[in-house]
């Protein structure tokens, strides 16, 4: 697998841990969980906001402990503007896109 950086996704993330899905999309998450995964603070809100269940949401919290985190900065905040003037996206998957 080729070395990079992967921002990792909301559903991804949900779907990995519930092993949700295909044993091809696994084995690619779990090369790049193997490392340092990333997710965008959006991403980490949605996370553990996903369950109700507090034996759910201490695997979420561990996950979510054992990533790079990518804050809210200028530059993403201007990138996400644009990309809502431009194509009218959610906000929070604008953020997520801006931020990757």
């Amino acid at each position: 697998m080729e070395q990079g950086y992967y921002l990792i996704d909301t559903n991804s993330v949900i779907d990995y841990l519930g092993k949700k899905l295909p044993e091809k999309g696994m084995k690619f998450l779990n090369n790049i969980i193997d490392d340092v995964p990333n997710l965008s603070i959006i991403t980490q809100i949605e996370v553990l906001s996903f369950t109700t269940s507090r034996e759910n949401y201490e695997i979420l919290l561990s996950f979510v402990n054992d990533v790079t985190i990518f804050n809210l900065t200028k530059e993403i905040v201007d990138i996400t503007v644009g990309i809502r003037m431009k194509f009218k996206t959610k906000l929070p998957d604008a953020i997520i896109a801006a931020t990757s």
